[in-house]
């Protein structure tokens, strides 16, 4: 062999043998619940780009978050579960280290873009790891789709000229993905989709003349926003594509919590509903797709319970980013289950959940894919029982049930005990995602002229109505004007007294109370 080929052949080993660090894209979308992708039995919105990534890649069944977007966002993070470091809607307790700290300090560039609702000032991205940011709801709450007011790199933007704040974010992080392309990268994309209002989009005909759907019970644009979802995830994808970095890249997708609450959607032949907020399945079972070409399974499909803490210890193992010795996550990989191996699956999983923080939880419970244990008894199938209104007996158990009981009745055991003080301190009262708790305490400029214009009003001495309308406010957890059996037994000890009540109140047997259902013979009488 002649020396200039011998050379080229020991050029081109070379090349080809140098290790390269993965490049991690990992996707958040809001409010998605498990039933809007069509990979998974969806039959109302169009996910064609998420289907694909499913069927070349890993397609995960039991992928669970908390109920609501902070809660999930901060065990996403840190690996670590609401009970042991969450302090309060809209807020992340600043002495965390989450997945941002860890990919900056392996040598990676680091961005986040789309959604914050973390707090911490502009400077909170960067405290966490993130080189750069292209942020909506970081030091304020402005629209967040036509014509909406963003934070990027620390400098308050806002467009007027009827841009689309997704399509900001999403051209962001494919510029951030373009100029980094020769180095590893970590792009933390919580996207702003499919949050309510349901808005029209760039590909909505009405997008410049429609109003918002506010609320969530009824679809408005949300297919369109489905829709409008899945493009951008394909424009990331045919970037990454572009940049010849597809094989060198892992792509996770998953949802924050269910979709809206009371959404509309068809599901595996039947009709289901959003259910963001409550600890109904509906409220908690999240898409889960994971894909990276070559080194994972195509084509697999995963039924292994999984959650929102096990993402940071599996996407850190997949690109060989340590995480510091001094933290006991409680996620766990499932990188072997990705790639085809049996791994150690979590056979159940545990919640502690309370958007306002504090000493005990508004839901705890623990589950697998088909039973449900709460921590004051309560027992369902959730297989079967889906909206959970009939508790299975104890006495009318199968043995599987019976087996299932136990495994579950120890874990929650296994999660006893007192909250740290520290973070107990921190809780604050959940006014909404609206409210001032969800935007860190500062509102945008408008927000400030309309709240220094307004007149004092003196209160009215409350009534009994108001009282219980109060009440009503504090039991509706994600502020849709219904509450579900779930928030409305939280606070009763006496669930079979809850239950009774409950149904004499549901006049329409929708399994939801509206406020005029709630005061019963109190509105009737006004």
């Amino acid at each position: 062999m002649r020396l200039p080929t011998l050379l080229l052949a020991l050029s081109s080993l070379v090349a080809f043998a140098a290790p390269t660090k993965t490049n991690v894209v990992f996707i958040l979308i809001d409010d998605f619940g498990y039933e809007c992708v069509t990979a998974n039995g969806g039959e109302s919105y169009r996910t064609p780009v998420m289907d694909k990534l499913a069927a070349n890649g890993v397609r995960l069944e039991q992928v669970h978050a908390q109920p609501l977007c902070t809660p999930t966002r901060a065990a996403l993070m840190t690996g670590l579960i609401n009970k042991r470091n969450y302090t309060h809607f809209g807020h992340l307790d600043p002495q965390q280290r989450t997945f941002g700290n860890f990919f900056k300090a392996a040598g990676y560039a680091t961005c986040i873009t789309g959604k914050w609702q973390l707090s911490n000032g502009l400077e909170g991205p960067g405290h966490f790891g993130f080189d750069e940011n292209c942020l909506w709801q970081l030091i304020r709450r402005p629209g967040r789709y036509r014509n909406p007011g963003l934070e990027i790199n620390g400098k308050e933007v806002d467009f007027k000229q009827n841009e689309y704040g997704p399509d900001i974010v999403n051209d962001y992080a494919l510029d951030f993905i373009t100029r980094k392309k020769d180095q590893p990268f970590f792009l933390y994309y919580p996207m702003m989709l499919t949050h309510s209002p349901y808005d029209a989009t760039p590909d909505s005909p009405d997008y410049l003349k429609a109003k918002s759907e506010d609320g969530t019970r009824k679809i408005g644009h949300f297919p369109d926003m489905v829709a409008y979802t899945d493009k951008l995830i394909g424009k990331l994808i045919a970037k990454l594509e572009e940049l010849k970095l597809r094989e060198n890249t892992l792509v996770v997708i998953m949802g924050d919590n269910g979709t809206g609450n009371g959404t509309p959607s068809r599901f595996k032949g039947r009709d289901v509903t959003g259910g963001k907020g409550s600890s109904l399945i509906w409220g908690t079972h999240v898409p889960g797709i994971a894909n990276w070409p070559g080194q994972l399974a195509s084509g697999k499909v995963c039924a292994d319970m999984i959650e929102a803490v096990d993402m940071l210890p599996t996407i850190c193992e997949a690109a060989q980013v340590p995480v510091p010795a001094d933290i006991k996550l409680d996620g766990r990989s499932f990188l072997p289950q990705l790639r085809g191996e049996k791994g150690h699956p979590k056979d159940a999983l545990y919640v502690w959940y309370n958007p306002s923080g504090g000493a005990s939880a508004k839901y705890e419970f623990a589950h697998d894919a088909h039973y449900k244990l709460y921590a004051d008894g309560r027992f369902f199938d959730t297989v079967a029982d889906d909206r959970e209104k009939t508790p299975l007996k104890e006495d009318d158990l199968s043995a599987e049930a019976k087996a299932a009981h136990a495994k579950l009745k120890a874990l929650l055991a296994a999660h006893q005990g007192p909250r740290d003080e520290y973070f107990v301190k921190q809780s604050q009262a959940f006014g909404g995602e609206a409210g001032e708790n969800a935007d860190g305490g500062k509102k945008g400029k408008a927000a400030k002229k309309a709240t220094a214009a307004a007149p004092k009003v003196t209160p009215a001495k409350p009534n009994d109505t108001d009282s219980k309308a109060a009440r009503f406010k504090e039991r509706d957890a994600d502020h849709d004007g219904k509450i579900t059996y779930e928030e409305f037994q939280a606070s009763i000890p006496d669930k079979k007294a809850a239950k009774e009540r409950f149904e004499a109140r549901d006049t329409d047997h929708d399994g939801s109370l509206t406020l005029v259902e709630f005061l019963g013979n109190t509105a009737k009488a006004k």
